[in-house]
Order: C-alpha cells, then sequence, then structure tokens
C-alpha cells in the first residue's frame, strides 16, 4: 500500500500527517525501543488526479516529543524513519546551499571543502562572442568570463535563470537573515559575511562581467553545443558569448539593485558598482524595446527562451524604486506602467518573474511604490494563495497543484507555490490566518522530502529514499556511487520527453508519478540551481517560523 511521509522530519509543533492508499490503524514508533508512543486510525484523504490514488491520511500532530520515528500501519507495514524536532530542517538547508559550492565554475573544488567531490579547476580559457564563432574569425576578442556556477546538469551559465535563484537567495537572506548563520564549508566561511552572501557573491561577480559596456546583458555563456559526460576539468570547447536579450538585462538591472540593497552593510564597494550595473541597464531598457532571444542552428544549449519581458521590467522597476529612490522618476513611472498591465504577479520562476516584485514592493519599509500599487499587488497575492489553499484542501497528497501542473521542473513549481504561501503567511494581520498559510506552504516541502506518490524524497542525500542518479555531469562522470548531498531533482513531468522516461513510464501514468530516477532523465531528473534556491527559501523560512 505504501506509506508517504516526509523523510526528513515534522516541526514539534504544528500539523502532521502522513499518506497511504490503504486505510488502517496504525502506530508511531520511537526508533529507540520500538515502542509505540502513538495509536491511531487513518481518516479519509479524497482521490487524488494528479496521482490517481485514493488517499487516506496518518494523522499524528499529537506527537509532539522530540526524536526519530516510523509508522508501522496495521498489517505491519513500515514507513522510512522521519524525526520529529526543532530546527529539524537545518542540516538540510545547509547542504542545499553547499550544493551551489559544488557548481561553482572556473576553479577548483579542493577535498577540504568538497570532500570526495574533488575537481580541477574548469572553463578557465577565455571566451568569444558566438557570431566571431559561426564565422570562424581567425583571431577573434577574447574575453574573462570565468566565475559563476554552472547551470544544471551542463556546464553553460545563464543570466536569467542566475539572476532569478540570487534573488530567491538574496530575499531569503534580507527576509529570514537570523537563519543564515552557519558555516557550511566553504573557502570564505568565517569572514565578515554569512556563507550564503559569500556564496552569491561568487555568482554576482560572475554575472557582472555579463554586462556590456550600453548597459545590455549577454543572455549566455556556453558552447556551442552540450558536452558529453565528462568532468568539468575535461571540457575543453570553446565558451561563447552569445546576444543580449531584453529578458537578461531586465532581470540583471532588478538583481543587481537588490543585491546593492544586500551587500551595503557588508562590502560597500561592491554594493556600489552593483548599483551603477543596475543603473546602466534601466537605461538600456528605457532606449530598447523587447528582443528576444533564440538559439543558432545546430546549438543545443539551455535556450531560456521567452516571449515577453513586461513582467522582467517589472521587477526591475520595482527593486530599483525600492533601492535606489530619488535617483530616477522613471522607476516609478515605469512601475505603475508594468504594474497595470495584463501580466502575472504571483510568479517567480526564470519564464516568469513577475511575483519578484512583490518583495521589492511589499517588503519596502518606506512604500515608495504608493498604495494604490501595494494593494493591486497584495490583492494578486492572496487571490492566487486562496486558490492554492482551495488545491490543498481538495487534493489527496495536500499539494497546490493541478494535474496540468506537472511540467519540466514541476518541483520548481511546487517550491514556487510554497514561496507565495510564505508571502502570504508574511502578510496576514491575523495569527490564525498567517498560521493557516505557514502550514500549507509546509506541506510543499513535506511533498518534495517523500510525502508524494512515489514516496521518494527529490533532495540527494536527505532521506531513506532519496533519488540518487541525477542528470548532471559531475555526478556520472566522477565514478562516486552516491551524488553530491543537496540537489534538488526538477521532478515528475507529465509528458516527459527524454529517452529513458518515454520507455520507462507507462502511456496514461498519473501526472505525480512521471519521474525516473535515472541519470539519462534530463526531462525529470536534471538538477538546477533555481530549483536549489527556492527551497533553501523554504526552509530557511521554516527554521524561524517553525521554532519562534
Amino acid at each position: 500500500m505504501g506509506i508517504y511521509v516526509n523523510q526528513v522530519g515534522y516541526p514539534v509543533q504544528g500539523t502532521k500527517i502522513a499518506i497511504t492508499t490503504t486505510p488502517c490503524n496504525f502506530q508511531i514508533i520511537n526508533t529507540g525501543n520500538h515502542k509505540s508512543i502513538y495509536d491511531g486510525v487513518t481518516c479519509d484523504g479524497g482521490f487524488d488526479a494528479s496521482a490517481g490514488d485514493s488517499t487516506y491520511h496518518i494523522d499524528f500532530s499529537e506527537v509532539k516529543t522530540p526524536g526519530t520515528y516510523y509508522i508501522l500501519s496495521g498489517n505491519r507495514e513500515k514507513s522510512p524513519v522521519f524525526s520529529v524536532g526543532n530546527h529539524v530542517y537545518q542540516n538540510l538547508k545547509c547542504d542545499l546551499i553547499k550544493a551551489l559550492y559544488y557548481q561553482r565554475c572556473g576553479c577548483g573544488l579542493t577535498a577540504e571543502y568538497a570532500g570526495e567531490y574533488t575537481h580541477a579547476p574548469c572553463h578557465t580559457a577565455p571566451s568569444i562572442f558566438l557570431q566571431d564563432f559561426i564565422d570562424k574569425v581567425a583571431h577573434p576578442e577574447e574575453f574573462d568570463m570565468t566565475g559563476g556556477w554552472h547551470d544544471a546538469g551542463d556546464y553553460g551559465r545563464y543570466s536569467t535563470a542566475a539572476a532569478v535563484a540570487l534573488a530567491h537567495l538574496l530575499y531569503a537572506y534580507e527576509l529570514f537573515p537570523e537563519s543564515f548563520h552557519e558555516s557550511v564549508n566553504i573557502p570564505e566561511s568565517g569572514n565578515h559575511m554569512p556563507d550564503i552572501l559569500n556564496e552569491c557573491l561568487y555568482e554576482l561577480k560572475w554575472l557582472l562581467k555579463m554586462q556590456a559596456e550600453d548597459g545590455g546583458v549577454y543572455h549566455k555563456l556556453t558552447a556551442f553545443c552540450h558536452a558529453d559526460f565528462v568532468m568539468p576539468e575535461d571540457d575543453h570547447d570553446r565558451f561563447l558569448i552569445y546576444p543580449v536579450s531584453s529578458m537578461a538585462v531586465a532581470d540583471f538591472a532588478a538583481v543587481m539593485a537588490l543585491a546593492s540593497r544586500i551587500y551595503k552593510p557588508f562590502e560597500p564597494a561592491f554594493a556600489e558598482t552593483a548599483l551603477a550595473a543596475a543603473r546602466k541597464s534601466w537605461k538600456w531598457l528605457l532606449e530598447n524595446p523587447y528582443i528576444g532571444f533564440h538559439n543558432p542552428a545546430g546549438s543545443n544549449t539551455g535556450e531560456y527562451d521567452d516571449e515577453c519581458d513586461l513582467d522582467e521590467r517589472l521587477w526591475a522597476s520595482a527593486e530599483l524604486l525600492r533601492t535606489d529612490f530619488g535617483y530616477d522618476d522613471t522607476y516609478l513611472e515605469k512601475l505603475r506602467e508594468y504594474t497595470f498591465a495584463d501580466i502575472s504577479k504571483t510568479d517567480f520562476g526564470w519564464t516568469d518573474v513577475s511575483g519578484l516584485a512583490l518583495f521589492g514592493i511589499l517588503f519596502d519599509p518606506n512604500h515608495h511604490a504608493g498604495d494604490e500599487i501595494e494593494s493591486i499587488m497584495e490583492k494578486a497575492l492572496f487571490e492566487k494563495s486562496g486558490q492554492y489553499l482551495s488545491m490543498i484542501e481538495k487534493g489527496g497528497y495536500r499539494l497546490g497543484m493541478s494535474p496540468d501542473d506537472y511540467v519540466w521542473g514541476s518541483n520548481m513549481v511546487v517550491a514556487n507555490r510554497s514561496m507565495l504561501l510564505i508571502l502570504a503567511s508574511l502578510l496576514s494581520e491575523q495569527k490564525e490566518t498567517a498560521d493557516k498559510y505557514k502550514n500549507a506552504a509546509l506541506e510543499h516541502l513535506h511533498y518534495l522530502l517523500g510525502k508524494n506518490a512515489l514516496g521518494i524524497s527529490y533532495v540527494t542525500g536527505h532521506g531513506e529514499h532519496a533519488y540518487k542518479n541525477p542528470h548532471n555531469r559531475p555526478s556520472v562522470a566522477d565514478g562516486i556511487e552516491l551524488p553530491m548531498p543537496g540537489f534538488v531533482s526538477g521532478g515528475p513531468f507529465k509528458t516527459p520527453c527524454d529517452e529513458i522516461a518515454m520507455k520507462l513510464i507507462p502511456a496514461g501514468t498519473p501526472p505525480m508519478k512521471c519521474h525516473v530516477d535515472h541519470i539519462d532523465s534530463y526531462s525529470t531528473n536534471e538538477i538546477t540551481i533555481y530549483w536549489n534556491s527556492p527551497v533553501i527559501f523554504m526552509t530557511a523560512f521554516f527554521d524561524v517560523a517553525c521554532n519562534s
């Protein structure tokens, strides 16, 4: 029948529910003495359309004694082991952050910081412009574009993806600074900054290199085609600077304005550089229309195409208004224009960044946007959060997802919806309402860590049944049995498009079950920086909210 539980654990206070597909009696068993500390009976959870399962809820919310447990059903089936405790997601949060260190490009990873996951310096050769490569220019101009994080399972680096991942992390620090006091053992640990900011700075310094002299921002830095499954230092293909896109420019302006605000107390010189760069890109945006991006024929690295840049411009105007108020009247003028545009206001992904503007507007202590714009954004936030609450109440697995929401990278959708519910909790005036949103947000983390129809934890190294075969070149090429811990899988995709997933997932499989833990399943089991980053935001919030 299966017992599906958060395999990392549950906070001491709050709702604790596991899922099964057969009604039964159950016991909560202490792993130390194998004695029951709580007996109960399942209740009907309803049919879950995304999973194709009739569900029954194992509610053990009364268990508040910190410890390690498993669930034993009446037919003697055991669940994976899990914990109940304070700061139960602290180690998870640290590993999610440390995973970004493993993605560093342009440097070597040494045993002191990477343990067994070492590699030599990679991708240190100069880069050239794409057109010079296509035209086979004999002596093209070369540029130092080293640094940053490998974006995903490949070795490319992408401006829009980088900006969005950085935003999740910097907003997490801004809202929950007390959650980032631990060292994650990176080369900068122990200096004057929290490690989350040390790690982000490594990516930000690379991103600054992607800005052109006129304020435009190059869309991506990749080889012409993806590398084979080799270690990063063995990938010797020339890295190419692809053309400017307006999405990259706007995302860059937004995140540099945000970074300027965050780093001012720690690195004032960098903060000034970031703000100057943001202003330059804003000027470019005022002077240029939408400029899209598509790969040239034959190139197969990540495209990150987007047919609209209004959401990116909305975010940029919100962040510049908050950070740089008084410098340029067009910040507010354009913010008003984009706020009234027919675009979403509640998404946090790389395609639609509109929800990131919520941070710049609704958490601005000086209320620079004004009451009307704040009201519009707040209304959008609570309307969408209310929809997710309704979905959770109706879904057997208690998740704010419909069957159609299981797209490529569905775990990002899960995490981003949790982020929105967290914002609703933070902005709710009544404690009861705030707790309702907080608990709904937490259900999404429970899903990611094993309370799902496959009973798999989608974070490497965390959970008895954590996935082990990410589509990630170093994880394949390093010869080490277990992958680096802390990587979030892309998760189920209702229409998988890679060969191995199409072979192993039968036609008609419910969306929540369309996942394969296989290195070749790039459409269900890849990793990326912007799938880790929203889960870092989530765990930072719960580290504070569930222990205060």
